[in-house]
């Protein structure tokens, strides 16, 4: 019997064997491909991204001194891909020290970051969407979120003690041309510096602060908190960021880092007036959601909210700055529902831990039901008044402040704005907005827009408390 079975195995092993030599060296390999590895650094929060071809498990586990996040991907063997991780890591990322990674087990890849303070991580999965695989999401939050207004206060403060820096530094100038310099002090070195070096500041966790370590800033004065409280405060929101680029020109820019660009520019133009504070809702390359754009803007109780971004169309011939407001009963146009349509997809691309945002969203459905008719109103006359000096700078792509639902545009209480600086899938117009020359222009006819609209419009005084 085992004779007549004989010749059958015989040709089922060789049809096997065919099928093994047709297959490459990915179809042999087990588990996901990974198909890159991403790191996105910020003050707010740092984000690790984990690209694959499939959908990746892993467990994690905090480990306390030194502070350690453990990740184990199951069903997963190392690869160089995932490799490239170790060298991603900035040293100035505010979080995460350095990664190891490792075949932890015969399926199981494990990562250990190393941390630079406490953390509290979380871990999601988003599936493929626009130019995205599958990805794997670790975000590394403070155990203590951030205070933007506390940040804005910090930033007033620094801002007066560089202006009696220069102050004292002009009158030492004075002083220096008319005495003899000084001849040099003889007292002691500081250990491992020679005459003429600068003093070796410390590494952070070192035992002993550096000298000159300024102090703590001091608790904040009746008078100071008047001040606050009297300040105009703009919020400056970048559109996208991080994991979502927004729109893409013919030679590669993104509208990420152009309206960052712009954004800068305009928070700088505003804080150099007294009386007047930008705070923006993101300062780098990161994400950050609708919701969370909203609410820092609301936790500062912002006088204005300005969005920038620079928008795409299906053909380069579209071209033009726009202004939208929201609107109460649709949008004015349909040009201006696509366009808030795919603005409101920025949450999908960017990616959002949806577990973690079912509050917010609910909280961000509920500030479109109490957005205001006057709210409404102030937006429009901020958007005329912004859009009548950018058409000065360039072409407008309608006449008019339209309106729609964009997410961004919904606290209720603060007169918001979104400006479409151009259309970045124009060549001409991508050429300009790369310009720096533009973008100059392009900043002051924000920020006198601004101006216009805060001395015919004064907002009343905010108590603004920590």
């Amino acid at each position: 019997m085992r004779s007549l079975h004989q010749p059958n195995r015989r040709r089922l092993l060789g049809q096997l064997g065919t099928v093994v030599l047709s297959l490459g060296a990915t179809d042999l390999a087990f588990g996901a491909a990974i198909v890159a590895v991403r790191v996105w650094p910020a003050a707010d929060y740092s984000r690790v991204t984990i690209e694959s071809d499939q959908p990746l498990q892993a467990h994690q586990q905090l480990v306390e001194d030194p502070p350690r996040l453990v990740i184990d991907i199951d069903q997963l063997e190392l690869s160089p891909a995932l490799r490239e991780l170790v060298g991603k890591i900035k040293p100035d990322d505010p979080y995460i020290a350095g990664v190891r990674v490792g075949q932890y087990q015969p399926r199981v890849v494990r990562l250990v970051f190393d941390l630079k303070q406490a953390v509290a991580p979380q871990q999601f999965t988003l599936a493929p969407v626009a130019a995205y695989q599958h990805r794997l999401v670790l975000d590394l939050y403070p155990t203590q979120a951030r205070d933007p207004l506390l940040d804005l206060i910090r930033e007033r403060e620094k801002a007066s003690s560089q202006a009696a820096a220069q102050v004292n530094d002009a009158l030492g100038d004075l002083i220096g041309r008319i005495q003899k310099p000084a001849a040099p002090a003889s007292g002691p070195l500081l250990p491992g510096n020679k005459p003429g070096t600068v003093a070796t500041i410390p590494e952070i966790g070192a035992s002993a602060p550096p000298q000159g370590t300024p102090a703590p800033p001091p608790p904040i004065t009746a008078d100071a908190q008047r001040g606050i409280d009297r300040l105009v405060v703009v919020a400056i929101d970048p559109g996208h960021g991080g994991e979502d680029p927004g729109a893409v020109g013919p030679t590669g820019l993104r509208e990420k880092d152009v309206v960052l660009q712009v954004a800068l520019k305009l928070r700088d133009r505003l804080n150099s007036v007294p009386g007047m504070r930008a705070m923006l809702t993101r300062e780098a390359d990161f994400f950050v959601p609708l919701h969370e754009r909203v609410r820092k803007a609301r936790r500062v109780q912002a006088d204005l909210f300005v969005s920038i971004h620079a928008d795409a169309f299906i053909t380069p011939a579209a071209r033009g700055a726009s202004v939208f407001a929201l609107s109460e009963h649709g949008a004015s146009s349909a040009a201006a529902k696509w366009m808030a349509s795919k603005e409101n997809a920025a949450d999908g691309v960017g990616g959002i831990n949806t577990a973690a945002a079912v509050k917010d969203t609910q909280v961000v459905r509920a500030l479109l039901d109490m957005s205001t008719a006057a709210q409404i109103r102030d937006s429009l006359r901020i958007g005329k008044e912004v859009l009548g000096l950018i058409g000065q700078v360039g072409k407008l792509h309608k006449g008019r402040v339209e309106q729609a639902g964009f997410a961004v545009l919904k606290a209720p209480d603060i007169p918001s704005i979104l400006v479409e600086t151009a259309f970045i899938s124009n060549p001409e117009e991508e050429s300009r907005l790369r310009d720096e020359a533009y973008q100059h222009k392009l900043v002051e006819a924000l920020f006198t827009g601004i101006r216009r609209y805060f001395a015919r419009n004064p907002p009343l005084a905010r108590q603004r408390s920590l």
